[in-house]
């Protein structure tokens, strides 16, 4: 670790199975002045498990992570090594600290990660999808429309798209995917790194693998279009099936464009005009 002054260190825990925290890790949140904790709950019980000794623990949530900050940068110029932890995996990657971190370096004090594990590192690397290139997108609005109109700009990008979703909404974001991105293999892994974990491939729009009663939160992975060059017949023929599926013509130019080579949204868009 470290030991040149104060500094904020960034520190991936554990996602469910206790055997992947480094032994950096261990080092760094053992030797804190301070953790700073999502949930100082969880936090507690993770140093238990880890036998180590409790430090001083300092919430910081989505909440009140702005309020934090000028008793976090006073600790810093008070010397004290700092230690930042999500609920499970690595801080900041759709939880909270992005604003910390930033005021942090604003301020001049150093900012290290300790790496270690991470739901979308993990989920990318098992679930047989093309790993790169790939966008993270957090987690999804709630509402339908605002999860439609957030995976819309991705719809025409050949990449696979990750997100994270409670359990209990994944077939309506699922349904809301299949609607803006269309035809796509879709991957869904819960429970990583623990004695349950499971990695279901599918097809978008298959609303039969996710019935009964689903808990928890899960990695979502939706791979890339199936891009190819495309006759005028074949666009006819994929702009059908789209077009079976609902939506506007510039939507529909979009999936569509997604699915072909060759051809450009405004060309597509046109030929839909025509039909």
């Amino acid at each position: 670790m470290h030991s040149n002054g104060p500094r904020l260190f960034v520190v991936a825990t554990p996602l469910g199975n206790l055997g992947d925290i480094s032994p950096r890790a261990r080092e760094t949140l053992a030797a804190a002045d301070l953790v700073l904790a999502e949930d100082t709950r969880r936090a507690g019980l993770l140093f238990k498990h880890l036998g180590l000794d409790a430090p001083s623990f300092l919430s910081l949530h989505e909440h009140n992570e702005t309020a934090r900050i000028p008793e976090v940068l006073a600790r810093l110029e008070e010397g004290q090594t700092i230690a930042l932890v999500s609920d499970a995996g690595t801080p900041l990657i759709a939880d909270p600290g992005y604003r910390l971190v930033r005021a942090c370096r604003e301020a001049g004090h150093q900012v290290s990660p300790v790496p270690g594990p991470s739901a979308v590192a993990a989920a990318l690397s098992a679930s047989g999808l093309p790993p790169y290139p790939f966008v993270f997108l957090g987690f999804l609005p709630r509402s339908s429309g605002e999860r439609r109109r957030t995976l819309e700009p991705y719809a025409g990008l050949k990449a696979t798209l990750v997100f994270f979703e409670r359990l209990s909404r994944l077939p309506a974001a699922l349904e809301d995917a299949h609607a803006v991105l269309g035809k796509r293999e879709g991957c869904v892994a819960r429970e990583l790194t623990k004695l349950h974990e499971e990695f279901i491939v599918f097809d978008l729009g298959d609303r039969s693998v996710f019935e009964g009663p689903l808990k928890g939160e899960a990695t979502v992975l939706i791979g890339p279009p199936d891009v190819r060059d495309a006759s005028a017949e074949e666009v006819d023929a994929i702009i059908d099936e789209e077009r079976a599926m609902g939506g506007g013509t510039k939507e529909l130019a979009r999936r569509v464009h997604a699915r072909v080579e060759g051809w450009t949204v405004k060309e597509i868009y046109e030929r839909i005009g025509r039909r």
